[in-house]
């Protein structure tokens, strides 16, 4: 039976690697009836955790989707990495989520990764539930996580729960609503647990946070609002309605906690996402833009609207050629149904809808708004892609990935191994849309990259054990980028004569640099005497081709405007081809004679370590140049923050391994491209 989609609810669940994410999940599971076993991580066990790869780093990689159900409410859940590695499978899938649970640690607080996953939630006006877990570790702080919520992601924390005790004397929680202390039982692994009377000693401090919360939230609901002024009692329903709307409004964010490992929260926390979080109804209707014109139209989630759906992430399966994971918007979406790709304009037929769960599938007839599932069968959908109506379509907003930052070359070990290699990674850059791969012109090698070393060690392994590839792999090599620094014009002319026929383009161009080192501008200042029109696209296209190759060092261009300032053409010999040889031509000679500058990616880096240990590592971060911006304690670790060259990070790990004894830890992410001065250029 199909469920309401006001009881439907699509949430993610986002953190800093290690906050306990998998295990959390593992738990909603087991609770909701989705599985009869606590799966561990430590063990390898987990559900969504089903990569062979995962199992070994103890990590989350791919995010794993599953449904559950809850007080008749269905759930679509995903499970999303923490390692900024892996940030493209958080960005593809806070962009189809309605709501999200913000997992923290509570000894480590706001960490790097935290800020970067909040701040795309951010950006996706996403609504969130705090969790703070770990509560029963040593040196768990609620109220410090509160303040670095407010301190570090600049937002609302709204504690609608309270923990009695921490570390080993963490007990239970109270919740601020019904104002009860609730404990679990451990001997039944946590599925029951009992409300009691709020003990003695913590009393005062539950009625003064209740009171905070019921202050802030007053402003969401009237009646609420008056009965606190007039000192009425307040229904609980009257409460979470409020605290609903302040959620969905993203002017707060309630902050609940507990330990996941000690099955200790979860049940409230599945109660939060019905009570707080929204169905597909209750976000704002997705929009898209009218192919071939400047309409935007709006469509509502409802299944007698015009189908559309996005395509936000393609996974490989041994059983067929690749499943499409899709987010339904509107209309229903049925087996055997032919629907346009609209970015491509290509027809596309729906042989297999699937529910998934975590790599399990079972088959379905039909979809509806909503809905997250799995599509088999399109053959030319990619990441990003809308799937539409065809007699309706409409092209949703694509979603944006960073560049890659880091390369290694790889070459089969024999002539008969070239097929499946290139097969392999063809396979992988749709599935990773920070995954490319480009063959050096110079020594024809493939040259794979990524967002990390770790991102590209997890991709080379699939290789060779999931598809069976024999290759072998260089050395890390940094992705550094060209820009220019000065304006400066450039002509390019490609004019021969044959027997047969003429060949003739003439162009100018002048290059400039722009402030956003990443950007692009394309202008025509031409007319049309001396440049018809009609090769306009064929000069564009041919600037975006001469900016993969830098005349510099052969590295992408970037941050570059450049305006067509004229040039001539010949009424017969004049051709699109003749236009784009003379545009690589002029670019190269204006890129040239534009003080061009070699970038390097700057990384931020947090590393965490023993206080007995800080002194070495700091030392050794000094010799790699690294810009140390803070160093703070934590209990007995200290916690180093800097900016660092992505060449001086190759091995990281290892070394911080041997210098801490195993104990230090560090995350990662780029953070700026930056002028590479020749003394670096020759140290590097």
């Amino acid at each position: 039976m199909k469920t309401p989609i006001k009881k439907i609810r699509n949430i993610g669940i986002t953190a800093h690697i290690d906050a306990g994410k998998t295990t959390t999940t593992e738990r909603i599971l087991f609770y909701t009836g989705r599985k009869h076993k606590i799966g561990s991580v430590d063990d390898g066990t987990t559900e969504m955790d089903w990569m062979d790869q995962e199992r070994d780093h103890g990590i989350t990689i791919t995010a794993a989707a599953t449904t559950c159900f809850w007080k008749d409410h269905e759930i679509h859940l995903i499970d999303t990495p923490g390692h900024v590695d892996f940030t493209v499978e958080v960005e593809r899938s806070l962009r189809v989520l309605d709501g999200a649970i913000a997992l923290f640690c509570a000894v480590g607080g706001v960490e790097a990764q935290s800020e970067t996953v909040w701040r795309q939630a951010d950006h996706y006006k996403v609504p969130r539930i705090a969790f703070i877990n770990k509560m029963d570790r040593t040196g768990a702080n609620f109220s410090r996580v509160i303040d670095m919520m407010s301190d570090r992601l600049t937002t609302h924390p709204l504690p609608i729960q309270l923990p009695i005790g921490t570390g080993d004397d963490f007990e239970g929680i109270i919740d601020l609503i019904k104002m009860k202390a609730l404990y679990w039982n451990p001997n039944e692994q946590g599925q029951t647990f009992d409300f009691h009377d709020i003990p003695s000693t913590m009393r005062d401090e539950a009625e003064l946070a209740r009171e905070t919360m019921i202050e802030e939230i007053s402003s969401q609901n009237d009646e609420l609002l008056e009965k606190y002024l007039e000192n009425e009692n307040i229904s609980e329903d009257l409460i979470k309605n409020a605290i609903r709307s302040g959620t969905l409004a993203n002017v707060f964010f309630p902050i609940m906690c507990g330990a996941s490992l000690r099955n200790t929260g979860i049940q409230p926390l599945i109660d939060a996402i019905i009570d707080f979080l929204p169905s597909p109804k209750e976000v704002p209707a997705i929009e898209g833009i009218v192919p071939n014109t400047e309409k935007v139209e709006k469509r509502e989630p409802k299944e007698d609207e015009p189908f559309s759906a996005l395509a936000f992430k393609v996974a490989s399966d041994l059983n067929v050629d690749k499943i499409i994971y899709c987010r339904l918007y509107s209309g229903v979406l049925r087996k055997g149904q032919v629907v346009l790709n609209v970015g491509k304009n290509k027809k596309e037929r729906v042989m297999r809808i699937l529910q998934v769960h975590a790599n399990k599938k079972e088959n379905c007839d039909q979809a509806y708004p909503g809905d997250i599932v799995a599509l088999v069968g399109l053959k030319d959908t990619t990441t990003g892609d809308t799937l539409a109506n065809q007699q309706h379509p409409v092209l949703l907003e694509n979603i944006v990935f960073p560049e890659p930052v880091i390369s290694v070359a790889i070459e089969p070990k024999s002539e008969s191994d070239k097929n499946k290699l290139d097969s392999t990674i063809q396979i992988l850059m749709e599935e990773d849309p920070t995954f490319t791969m480009k063959i050096d012109e110079e020594t024809g090698q493939r040259v794979i990259s990524g967002m990390g070393e770790l991102h590209l060690e997890i991709l080379t392994d699939r290789m060779f054990r999931e598809f069976g590839v024999s290759a072998r792999v260089g050395n890390l090599q940094v992705a550094y980028r060209e820009t220019i620094g000065e304006v400066s014009e450039g002509r390019g002319k490609h004019i021969h004569k044959t027997e047969e026929q003429g060949i003739y383009g003439d162009i100018v161009l002048r290059v400039e640099p722009l402030p956003d080192t990443f950007g692009f501008e394309f202008i025509d200042a031409s007319n049309e005497t001396q440049i018809p029109p009609i090769y306009l696209p064929a000069i564009e296209k041919a600037i975006k081709v001469a900016m993969l190759n830098g005349p510099l060092s052969g590295y992408p261009v970037q941050g570059v405007k450049v305006t067509l300032l004229g040039g001539s053409y010949h009424e017969t010999d004049s051709s699109e081809i003749a236009f784009e040889a003379a545009t690589a031509i002029a670019f190269d000679n204006a890129v040239r004679k534009a003080n061009p500058t070699l970038l390097e990616p700057i990384m931020q880096i947090q590393v965490t370590v023993p206080i007995e240990h800080a002194g070495q590592v700091i030392s050794d971060l000094n010799s790699r140049r690294a810009q140390i911006s803070q160093t703070e304690s934590e209990g007995n670790m200290e916690i180093i923050s800097a900016t660092i060259s992505l060449s001086k990070t190759f091995k990281y790990t290892t070394d911080l391994r041997s210098m801490t004894k195993g104990r230090g830890t560090f995350t990662m992410e780029f953070h700026q491209y930056q002028a590479l001065t020749s003394s670096k250029l020759n140290n590097s």
